[in-house]
Parts: C-alpha cells; sequence; structure tokens
C-alpha cells in the first residue's frame, strides 16, 4: 500500500484533472469515482478499476478497506487534504477509483428502447434522466452535442450507478442515431401534443428530450413520429425535464406490466 502526501505528485495530479477536465477524461478515455456506493455499484456491475484511492482518515475504516480488496488493486492511501484535491464531492467518503470510460459501440438497430438528449446542460438533470432510464428497463442512452458530460463527478453522483448498466455514447449526431434506431421517436412538448395517458406507447420507443428552457430542437422534433404533452394544472409552464422524463418512463413500464 503506497502512501503519497504531497499535491504535487504526477498521480495526483492526474486524478485530479480526470476530476476537474472533461477534455482530459475524453482523451484519456478514464474517469473517476467517488464514494462507497458507486464503487461498489462499478465493482458489482463487474467493472475493474484501474486505481484505488483511500484517505488517511478512511483507511482505518473496515468497511471501506473491505471494499478496496474487492477492487482487485492495491490502494493508495492519501494524505486528507490531497484526497480532498482529487475529489469533486464537499463532504468526500474517503474511498474513490480511476476507471476505464467504456468504449463499446450500441446496435441500436436491435435496442428495445432508447433514450436521446438534446443538448441537455445541466449535470442533474442528466444524472437523473439516465437513472431513471435505468429504473425502467432501458440500456441505451445516447447524448447529443452540447449535454453535460456523462462521465463528470456530478452526472456520476446523480446517476447514483446507472452508467454501468447502460451503453453511453456522447457527442453525438442525434438525427443519425434516430435512423439507425429506426423504431417509433417519441418527445414531449409542452401543449399541443397527445397527452401522455391517451398516447399508442407501444413497441420499440427512443425518447428525445430536450435542454432546459429551449426544449427539443425543431429539427428533431420533426423526426418524431409523436409528440406527447404531461397534463398540468395550477398555472405550470413547464415540467423539470429529468421530471418529465421519470414520468414518461414509468406511464411506459406501467402499460407493459411485470
Amino acid at each position: 500500500m503506497t502512501f503519497i502526501s504531497s499535491r504535487d505528485n504526477p498521480r495526483v495530479r492526474r486524478w485530479r484533472e480526470l476530476t476537474r477536465d472533461a477534455r482530459a477524461r475524453r482523451k484519456q478515455h478514464r474517469a473517476m469515482i467517488e464514494g462507497e456506493n458507486l464503487i461498489s455499484a462499478f465493482l458489482q456491475s463487474g467493472g475493474k478499476v484501474e486505481s484505488l484511492m483511500l484517505s488517511k482518515t478512511a483507511s482505518g475504516r473496515p468497511e471501506l478497506m473491505a471494499l478496496a480488496k474487492l477492487g482487485g488493486k492495491s490502494s493508495t492511501v492519501l494524505a486528507d487534504a490531497v484526497f480532498r484535491s482529487i475529489v469533486d464531492a464537499e463532504a468526500p467518503a474517503g474511498i474513490a477509483a480511476e476507471i476505464a470510460i467504456p468504449l463499446g459501440a450500441q446496435d441500436l438497430k436491435t435496442a428495445n428502447a432508447c433514450l436521446l438528449l438534446d443538448a441537455v446542460q445541466d449535470s442533474g438533470n442528466v444524472g437523473t434522466i439516465l437513472r431513471s432510464a435505468t429504473a425502467f428497463g432501458i440500456r441505451h442512452a445516447v447524448l447529443g452535442k452540447g449535454c453535460a458530460d456523462a462521465w463528470s463527478p456530478k452526472v456520476l453522483r446523480a446517476a447514483a450507478g446507472a452508467h454501468f448498466s447502460l451503453q453511453i455514447t456522447e457527442d453525438a449526431e442525434l438525427v443519425g442515431k434516430i435512423r439507425e434506431f429506426s423504431g417509433k421517436i417519441v418527445c414531449t412538448v409542452p401543449r399541443g401534443g397527445v397527452l401522455l395517458s391517451n398516447a399508442d406507447l407501444s413497441g420499440r420507443i427512443g425518447w428525445i428530450f430536450g435542454a432546459e428552457g429551449r426544449g427539443v430542437s425543431e429539427a428533431l422534433a420533426a423526426c418524431a413520429s409523436l409528440k406527447i404533452s404531461i397534463p398540468m394544472q395550477g398555472g405550470t409552464e413547464s415540467l423539470n425535464v429529468a421530471a418529465a422524463a421519470a414520468i414518461c418512463f414509468y406511464e411506459r413500464s406501467r402499460r407493459a406490466g411485470p
């Protein structure tokens, strides 16, 4: 077990860069995951960590030491201040891991369902939508240009392990991906669409959700064979995109049955 006490250590600088810089993550195809729950979910999915780090304080906790052993790598213990410098959480749990970002290509032609995000910039919304998609059986997610980085710490936390059950493509040209999927394409509109309760949600569905405020772009909306609206009361202008996605996924799942 190695101990590092300097923030200027090359490995520490690299881990800090992976946490803070989306370009570094894309270039190196690596990401940082933080916390006991997220690392447990990754290992349970069959993932193998590249490096595993503990804070000096956390290295005395038996449950974290046991989790570190499951990772199959020799752990690196960092001085508490050094550990805080490589993670994003304000109150870090004391354990983090470097992982490889999956590069496997998606076969959308055979997917039962697909999620397509159009310039959804809020990290919390992207992560929450990925979490809801996984909860309701969607296994393919395509993020178009302008979306928050799927492997950023904030998206990873909001998704709560959903990444490890999904095939994720980023920075995609969505019109081409819609053609590749070749199923029913559904998007939500604030008003004027078919009410969700009346909509035909049978068959293979590709769900498009758009940016906060702007919604789905006109070019992508034109690709949709079905536009749906969620009825609202009390003068509400629109729903948060993550809330709208969860409602849609639930309605489809409810109809499909157990």
